[in-house]
């Protein structure tokens, strides 16, 4: 799967000398005509891609299919192909690592347009996340703006945007 970007959290300066915590991560980009399915989170004023962290030993492929499962009660998922990897070096504020080194693994897929029941984590609830069809330039001025206005944007913000505009390039 081919690199599609790496990206260095304004915070990182250097990676010497810091302790590194490696995620793995997958990410869904299910289209159906001209919408996506996204992750509207409030709390961060946001549209994600459907996605979350493997397991220990999870094969990529099963744990991509678990987390759009989860966040979006999909079911049929087929067609599975590889999309790209988007690598990150953020900030990792426990204790333990100095640095969380995020690696998203994204898959295209296609599914049923109708969605099941979701099985989000009490966070997610928390949260308020919710899964939307979406037209994908409404979904990618959304995060802009989020991005230039609000406080409130979490970490992920950048990553979902480039993704989001790097997917209306390929298929819309």
């Amino acid at each position: 799967m081919q690199i599609l970007k790496t990206h260095y959290h304004p915070e990182i300066i250097t990676l010497e000398n810091k302790s590194i915590f490696t995620r793995l991560a997958t990410r869904s980009i299910v289209i159906d005509d001209s919408q996506i399915l996204l992750m509207h989170t409030q709390r961060y004023e946001d549209y994600s891609l459907p996605g979350g962290g493997l397991d220990s030993n999870e094969d990529k492929i099963q744990g991509m299919i678990r987390e759009l499962q989860e966040e979006t009660g999909a079911n049929d998922i087929r067609n599975i192909k590889p999309f790209g990897i988007y690598k990150e070096y953020r900030p990792w504020y426990k204790p333990d690592y100095d640095i969380q080194h995020m690696i998203s693994y994204c898959f295209t897929c296609q599914i049923n347009r109708n969605l099941g029941i979701s099985k989000l984590e009490s966070h997610e609830i928390r949260n308020g996340m919710e899964a939307k069809w979406m037209d994908i330039y409404e979904a990618i001025d959304y995060n802009k703006k989020t991005i230039s206005t609000s406080e409130k944007k979490g970490m992920s913000i950048e990553r979902e945007t480039f993704l989001l505009e790097l997917i209306a390039q390929k298929f819309m």
